[in-house]
């Protein structure tokens, strides 16, 4: 069980690009793997379905997912200031895991992406984690003692990865967001690691 999952939702694209990062920094770590997975939108009309399986991309989750890794790394872009919702309304839907204590001890790493440098990052790392501390996660954050977390002109916080995508969601992720990322995968990784044994 040396597995990480990392869970995205990702519309315009920046927030998947973001899970790649934080796998590539999780598997730095001799003996730690990535199992990358996403949510299916949720739709106002409620005749709407996803496809079991999306045409692209990652897998759907599964409760099993989080049952079966060692630690978790969360990440959804803003909505005014909160986590997306079909990221949250598969977190609502864990109550199971909650009530057999599945998550409780392992860590977790949260990161997110906005419109604009002052779009609620930081609000939506938070509200990520919340729903993780009351499974009993252990909150990995990002250190200062990494230079780049107090040199960043763009995203990276002390809370979790971040990126400034513009309003149009068109700026690339930064040489200092992608080694944020990379950065907290690698000690989600280590974290896990060190506690599994």
């Amino acid at each position: 069980m040396n597995e990480i999952l990392v869970l995205y939702y990702s519309q315009g694209g920046a927030v998947r690009d973001m899970a790649q990062l934080i796998a590539r920094g999780i598997e730095s770590v001799n003996g730690a793997k990535a199992r990358i997975r996403t949510v299916p939108k949720v739709s106002n009309n409620c005749e709407a379905t996803e496809p079991d399986i999306p045409a692209s991309g990652a897998p759907y989750v599964e409760l099993k997912d989080l049952d079966e890794c060692c630690g978790l790394a969360l990440g959804s872009p803003t909505r005014f200031g909160n986590m997306a919702a079909p990221m949250k309304y598969f977190l609502d839907g864990t109550v199971g895991l909650w009530l057999k204590g599945g998550l409780i001890g392992k860590p977790a790493a949260v990161f997110t992406s906005t419109g604009s440098m002052h779009g609620g990052n930081e609000t939506t790392l938070i509200t990520m984690m919340l729903p993780l501390m009351h499974h009993g996660m252990l909150i990995v954050g990002l250190p200062y003692s990494d230079p780049v977390l107090s040199s960043t002109q763009s995203g990276g916080t002390p809370y979790g990865a971040s990126h400034v995508g513009g309003a149009a969601d068109d700026k690339p992720i930064s040489d200092d967001e992608r080694k944020l990322c990379q950065l907290l995968g690698k000690r989600l990784a280590e974290t896990a690691l060190k506690l599994s044994k």
